[in-house]
């Protein structure tokens, strides 16, 4: 059904540009600037509407069948390094801690 909405209105949009093209006071940049401004633009926006939903089953329907393609990349199978805190044992308890010092060098 969409395929006849689309061939028969491109076959406007055509007509429409080859009068354009024709006409004595036409031109040919005329012409194609009405096809894609009548003709293809519209109807690329119209078509990518309409098959959203078929779109959405497909991507749903190859989702299903194969679970591992979610669409997602996979995440880093190798946790990064932890950084642990070090803890600075060659100071009196009461001494003031600087957050910066990471020990002995």
């Amino acid at each position: 059904m969409i395929h006849l909405i689309v061939a028969a209105w491109l076959y406007i949009a055509l007509t429409m540009a080859v009068a354009e093209a024709i006409s004595p006071l036409g031109s040919v940049l005329g012409a194609v600037i009405t096809f894609v401004f009548y003709g293809l633009l519209p109807l690329g926006i119209a078509v990518y509407i309409l098959d959203t939903p078929a779109r959405r089953r497909r991507a749903r329907a190859r989702s299903a069948a194969d679970p591992d393609r979610g669409g997602m990349a996979p995440g880093d199978p190798v946790a990064p390094e932890r950084v642990e805190a070090r803890v600075v044992l060659d100071r009196a308890p009461d001494a003031a801690v600087d957050p910066h010092d990471t020990g002995p060098r």
